[in-house]
Order: C-alpha cells, then sequence, then structure tokens
C-alpha cells in the first residue's frame, strides 16, 4: 500500500495490514456492500419472434451489465451478429429464456427475460464469474468467493468494487476496535466505472448510469460524521462516486435509491470524502481523473511514477494506495 499526502505530496511505502493505524478515532469509513453475481451466461439462440417459422443455432455469450427493471436488463453480447433484434436467446436448456427487444451504443443490447420464480437463483446455477479481462482463464469455483469483499451482501454488480478486496475480517475487526465506524453503500458496479475512454474532450465524457442505495442508517452516520467534522473516508471509487453523488453540494444524506452516472475530473469539488482507500488505474481511464482530482494531478501522477518504479501491481487484484 502506497500512502499519500494530498496536501504536501508525500509518499510513503507500507503494508495494508497497517491501514487501521491510519485511521482516526471517529473516522467513518465507507464500504460499497455490493455483491458480485456470476453475470456472464451463454445461451442458444432459439429463434426470431419477428419470424415465428424461422429457426437459428449458435452459441452467444452475453454480460448482464445493468438491469433497468425487475425483468430487463442492458447486457453486452458476442459474437453481436448473431443477437440480432427479436431474437430470443435460451439459457441451460430453457431454464431462462429472454428476448433481445432493443440494439444501443457501443454493442450494447437490451432484453427481457420471462418471468421464472427464482431469476436470481437461475443466475447463480447458470452463471460465470465475469473475471477480468486480462485474467486469461476461465472461471472456477473458487471465483465465486475470491471475486467478492469480505463484507458483499447486496447483488447485482458484475464487477467487484476491487478497493474492498484488501479487506479480512481481522482487519474489520482491528479498525472497529480502534474506535472507527463502518457504514454501508451500495453501487452496483457496470459499464460506467470501466468503461475508457473514448473522446477527446473530457466535457464530452458520459458514463453508463449505475445503481445505488443509500440507507437511512448510512445517512444518519455521515451527517453526523459531517456535523461533528469527523474525516469520512471512502474505500474505493464507487464509494466516493455514490458518496459525492448523494451530497452532491453539501446537500444533506437523505436515505434513498437511485442511478448515478456522475463523472469526477480534476477541479471537482468533493463535498464528502475526506481520505480514500483505492487501487492503481490504468492512464486514460476516468478512474485515473478521479483519483487525480481528489489527490492533485501532479501528486498522483508523481506517486504513481514511484509505484510503476517499485513494480506495485496494478488492476482489480493489484496493490492499493491510500490517500489523505
Amino acid at each position: 500500500m502506497l500512502t499519500l499526502d494530498r496536501r504536501t505530496g508525500a509518499y510513503e511505502d507500507r503494508k495494508f495490514r497497517d491501514f487501521p493505524e491510519l485511521l482516526r478515532e471517529g473516522d467513518l469509513l465507507v464500504l460499497n456492500d455490493s455483491r458480485v453475481i456470476p453475470a456472464r451466461l451463454f445461451a442458444h439462440r432459439a429463434g426470431l419472434h419477428t419470424q415465428p417459422g424461422h429457426r437459428t443455432t449458435g452459441r452467444v455469450q452475453i454480460l448482464l451489465t445493468e438491469q433497468i427493471s425487475e425483468w430487463e436488463w442492458r447486457v453486452l453480447a458476442r459474437p453481436g451478429r448473431k443477437a440480432l433484434t427479436g431474437e430470443v436467446l435460451s439459457f441451460g436448456d430453457g431454464a431462462l429464456r429472454a428476448e433481445i427487444i432493443s440494439h444501443g451504443e457501443l454493442g450494447e443490447r437490451t432484453v427481457r427475460f420471462e418471468p421464472v420464480p427464482d431469476f436470481f437463483g437461475e443466475i447463480e446455477k447458470l452463471g460465470h464469474v465475469p473475471l477480468p479481462p486480462y485474467i486469461h482463464r476461465a472461471d472456477i469455483d473458487k471465483d465465486r468467493e475470491r471475486y467478492q469483499t469480505v463484507y458483499a451482501h447486496e447483488r447485482g454488480s458484475v464487477a467487484a468494487p476491487t478497493a474492498g478486496l484488501h479487506f479480512t475480517t481481522d482487519i474489520l475487526d482491528r479498525i472497529r476496535a480502534s474506535g472507527v465506524r463502518i457504514a454501508y453503500v451500495t453501487l452496483h458496479v457496470g459499464l460506467g466505472t470501466f468503461q475508457p475512454v473514448r473522446v477527446d474532450r473530457v466535457e464530452d465524457i458520459h458514463l453508463h448510469p449505475e445503481r445505488y442505495t443509500l440507507s437511512e442508517a448510512t445517512a444518519n452516520e455521515l451527517n453526523a460524521a459531517r456535523r461533528e467534522g469527523r474525516r469520512i473516508v471512502a474505500a474505493g471509487t464507487t464509494t466516493v462516486r455514490t458518496l459525492e453523488h448523494c451530497g452532491l453540494n453539501g446537500a444533506e444524506f437523505v436515505p434513498h435509491c437511485g442511478t448515478t452516472s456522475i463523472f469526477i475530473s480534476p477541479g471537482f469539488d468533493f463535498r464528502a470524502a475526506n481520505a480514500l482507500l483505492t487501487n492503481f488505474h490504468l492512464p486514460q481511464s476516468t478512474l485515473l481523473m478521479l483519483v487525480s482530482a481528489f489527490g492533485g494531478r501532479e501528486h498522483v501522477l508523481k506517486a504513481y511514477r514511484h509505484a510503476v518504479a517499485e513494480r506495485y501491481r496494478f488492476f482489480s487484484y493489484g496493490d492499493c494506495m491510500f490517500i489523505a
């Protein structure tokens, strides 16, 4: 773990086991408790609703990216040429069936599943863990728990909120014992978190919306921390985005559910988070823009150069940085 002082730019090499010592009594640590679902599914093409007599064959891989309503999801399909509007997809010999009802930008599709008694139960049976693309192997059973935070609870993410992967139950116990309070938000990680930058101008960046929940208990904790001048420590960029969306312009936190496509880049006025735990992110990514906004662009770039020189690991299963 690399620590960075956002005021001075000073950094230091540490270990994540030291993290509880870097927190202060009275701090509020906020974690994203979203749980990764086995969102990669394989289907056979069952035919076209628009052409009742027409039958097609072939396997299609889909990745669930965002739940729109009870039975409708946005998905990515591969190969896209086999995922036609009106096509019916059959998963697990018909345990689940879905119709492709529209095309979207960048190869997205919207599908409508036929109602079943236990949709997520079927997803757990049929789905595969959506491992990051740089892991060049098929998922295995152990990945279902390994690619989760130890406090994951609310299912709905297609990727883990990776800063949280560093925590163990022992470290969380040590944090609580030191007088730090812990609260949870839920933001279901989708394409909005990881999509690459495809435009030349920052003002043209538009993120995919992601669903979040701010509970009454967490809203009360956040309001109390603000009122009493205690630090709010966000674990992960997804947590920061949720907090800053809900506390925009310094407004009081109110319990609710919604979606956010908030994009944070240098110049952003942070009103909620006072410290940030985050993994190392790739150049030209919206995540690195957020981290640069929080820690100061020059400070962060200098720290990243050090991290590269010291062979810190990047990506989801990589090392982390604490900015305060």
